[in-house]
């Protein structure tokens, strides 16, 4: 019997796969607009002239390159100092952030011993911690006892605040590794410190690198707590440094600042490209066992 004309035959296998293979690039293609659009916007407006700014339509193409945003950004912005700082506040911080964070997570999910679930517990529960509420204790602290005006109040604050989420994943990223590979060690006659370092971190060196990565955008990109406890100016991270490239009047130069912002942003997107494999792989290492 044939169908009548008006009725709507349903789409084979094959043409349902083409459908969904092409709504699938279309939103790809979207997000990908959504993702890099705004990266060319900043990279194109950090070309432009404080006239185009002022005078033409944001969203323009500029019409000429001035290059010396760029120069005035790292002189007159001391975006050069301000980089330096940062790295002078991340990579100790970063360094006793991954260390006590991995022994700490070693020792809670890996070693036997009594309490240990409810210690774990009580450091998670400094994740639930807002680090608003403890912004003005601290500055009191740091002032009293002379940490004022160091390098002290942000790196001593970065690594107690970062603290209860990596030895979090370091407790999962154990929790995944096989235990015969710790009892091998045991019956070798290798105690807990081989064991952490010839083959806990060797095995969880993926999640080592993503807990890194983590740690290491939370505290380069912060403002907040850099803003608390910054009382020089010739000690500002970088992101406090970016909001000096106002002029004596208050008014604010554009160019150099879209300079600086391309500058860190794309400098922060290189190094996360540079590990992009070891930090995927260590994502999903901690939700597979063995």
């Amino acid at each position: 019997m044939t169908p009548p004309a008006d009725v709507k035959r349903p789409l084979g296998p094959r043409a349902a796969r083409i459908t969904r293979s092409t709504v699938v690039k279309i939103l790809v293609v979207l997000i990908l607009v959504i993702e890099i659009y705004p990266l060319f916007w900043i990279f194109t407006n950090s070309f432009k002239s404080q006239y185009e700014f002022l005078n033409t339509p944001l969203m323009s193409l500029p019409s000429q390159l001035h290059f010396e945003n760029y120069v005035q950004a790292w002189t007159t912005g001391n975006l050069g100092r301000n980089a330096l700082n940062s790295i002078i506040v991340t990579v100790p911080s970063l360094a006793v952030i991954i260390l006590l964070g991995a022994a700490a997570g070693f020792a809670l999910e890996v070693m036997i011993w009594k309490g240990r679930n409810s210690v774990l517990l009580f450091i998670i529960g400094g994740i639930m911690v807002p680090i608003q509420i403890i912004l003005l204790p601290l500055f009191t602290i740091y002032f009293k006892t002379g940490l004022s005006g160091s390098y002290w109040p942000l790196i001593i604050t970065y690594i107690g605040h970062s603290l209860p989420l990596s030895v979090f994943l370091f407790a999962t990223y154990f929790r995944a590794v096989p235990r015969e590979l710790f009892e091998a060690v045991a019956i070798d006659g290798g105690g807990p410190m081989r064991s952490f370092f010839s083959v806990a971190l060797p095995v969880v060196r993926n999640g080592v690198f993503t807990v890194a990565l983590l740690m290491f955008f939370s505290i380069w990109n912060d403002l907040l707590i850099a803003l608390t406890f910054n009382i020089r100016n010739d000690m500002s991270t970088i992101q406090v440094g970016l909001l000096h490239f106002n002029d004596e009047y208050g008014s604010t130069n554009y160019g150099p600042l879209f300079a600086a912002i391309s500058t860190t942003v794309f400098a922060t997107l290189a190094v996360y490209l540079s590990i992009n494999q070891q930090v995927m792989r260590g994502m999903t290492a901690g939700s597979v066992k063995g």
